[in-house]
């Protein structure tokens, strides 16, 4: 398959990453490099991108699409929570903006092998790194009836995880769960008919759920939020766009907490407890997607971005 990248936002997220043509800059989810190449395509010889996946089809398919830029460049296999010691294998101690796409790439949803749609007929795999042992098979196979209704349930927002785990745990009693078809067929029996006729395909939540778990997509972005912010150099921003609620969530709780760090009882007339904060939002309300964009990229309907800024 042809690993294309629609970016989601191109001009909002290259507008509010403020770009100084000889900076530094990270895509700690480089994909297709769709933003990447617009980032690449305003920076001077003396800039420097830093691409960053989990996925080595995505470095191989950035790496060709980003070879016409004389801007240094540098492909990193590993998770974006890793910045800091990425940072430090280069030999770098700072940046001036990094950009976290949080989606999932078309590539992965529209490869049928990779087992991320409920689409297709596939191996139950939901791996964003291929190198990983932990598959979507091994959640579903042996997570127990209350571990699978707690993540479906936290991390899908299904309103059904209860009995959708019950009938997960009924139907491997016969033979292991295999394949993404076995799953949503019996995530259609648990669902009562009514349930289905409107809104999202009745599988869409339970798969999500299934997927943020096999690839620790919560806890990592818990942790890389706050080490991106402290690799920014002055005047560096950080911009993240997010796809559903529970990182939207995470990112402006972490954003929140940063600009705003004092501890003092809200009571007390002053501060007192000596924090400052050492960021600014730049956008006070979340960035979305334009008509025009959602019509082209169904995709980019659910998107927010959320940009701050480390002060000088």
């Amino acid at each position: 398959m042809e690993f294309s990248h629609a970016p989601v936002m191109p001009d909002e997220c290259i507008s509010n990453l403020d770009i100084k043509e000889d900076g530094i800059y990270v895509d700690g989810t480089i994909g297709g490099g769709g933003h990447s190449s617009l980032i690449c395509s305003r920076l001077s010889e003396k800039g420097t991108l830093i691409g960053i996946d989990r996925d080595m089809d995505a470095l191989d398919a950035s790496r060709k699409r980003l070879s016409e830029f004389k801007c240094t460049k540098h492909f990193v296999q590993s998770n974006y929570s890793g910045i800091k010691r990425v940072l430090e294998e280069l030999g770098i101690s700072g940046i001036d903006g990094a950009l976290l796409d949080l989606g999932v790439s078309s590539f992965q949803l529209d490869n049928p092998e990779r087992g991320f749609s409920y689409m297709n007929d596939a191996p139950l795999d939901m791996r964003m790194d291929q190198n990983s042992g932990f598959t979507a098979g091994d959640v579903v196979n042996t997570y127990s009836e209350k571990e699978l209704a707690k993540i479906i349930r936290d991390y899908g927002e299904e309103r059904w995880a209860t009995r959708i785990a019950a009938f997960v745990v009924r139907a491997r009693k016969e033979k292991n769960i295999e394949t993404t078809g076995e799953l949503v067929q019996i995530i259609k029996n648990a669902i009562p008919a009514s349930a289905r006729r409107d809104g999202p395909h009745p599988a869409k939540r339970t798969f999500q759920a299934i997927r943020i778990e096999v690839n620790d997509e919560l806890g990592q972005l818990k942790r890389a939020v706050t080490d991106f912010i402290d690799v920014l150099a002055p005047g560096g921003r950080l911009a993240i766009i997010t796809f559903h609620s529970l990182e939207d969530r995470i990112v402006k709780e972490a954003f929140n907490k940063r600009a705003n760090p004092c501890t003092c009882p809200p009571e007390l007339p002053v501060c007192v407890c000596g924090k400052v904060a050492d960021v600014k939002k730049i956008t006070k309300k979340p960035v979305t997607p334009g008509d025009e964009e959602t019509e082209t990229n169904p995709r980019s309907r659910s998107a927010k971005l959320r940009v701050l800024e480390k002060k000088g």
